[in-house]
């Protein structure tokens, strides 16, 4: 009986210590950490508007980014953003596939957006070939928080991803 305390305590040291070993070790990785730090706030934050993608990269991977949020699907890179005008909101999406971030241009891409009232709305998305992106307007003006559901249909392969916007 004795025996099997010890052997507890021992476990239990050991696996506090790797604890604190694995909660440190995130924190000397992470040079925006602080205690108000949100890592997915720090995925989506936009970018400086005069600072170049170059300066503002962490990794290879996010030096394409637009400063959007991000939703990788497989192979696939989606990257969402919003613009507020007068008429709605400016969606655009970057599609790009593989490693080198290669834009996809031939894909057919939906936009679907629920409603406060609980109905969707599909936004159909148009490529813009001068920018590398699939782009739409979302008419709605009223203020709240809209999810949406990307559907892009890339040779019969289906990619998704799921994004919100504030209005």
């Amino acid at each position: 009986m004795k025996s099997l305390k010890s052997n507890l305590i021992v476990l239990g040291s050991v696996g506090l210590l790797f604890l604190g070993a694995c909660s440190q070790g995130d924190q000397a990785s992470d040079p925006n950490n602080s205690p108000t730090s949100n890592p997915a706030a720090s995925q989506t934050a936009p970018s400086p508007p005069n600072a170049s993608p170059a300066a503002t990269a962490k990794t290879e991977h996010t030096k394409t980014s637009q400063g959007g949020q991000v939703v990788e699907s497989g192979a696939y890179y989606l990257e969402f953003l919003t613009q507020k005008q007068a008429t709605g909101t400016h969606l655009d999406l970057y599609l790009k596939k593989g490693d080198k971030r290669e834009a996809v241009s031939d894909a057919k891409v939906i936009a679907q957006v629920q409603l406060a009232n609980g109905t969707q709305q599909n936004l159909e998305l148009k490529y813009d070939a001068e920018g590398k992106h699939y782009y739409g307007i979302f008419p709605g003006t009223e203020a709240g928080q809209y999810p949406v559901k990307v559907i892009a249909d890339i040779k019969g392969e289906k990619v998704d991803g799921r994004f919100t916007f504030n209005q």
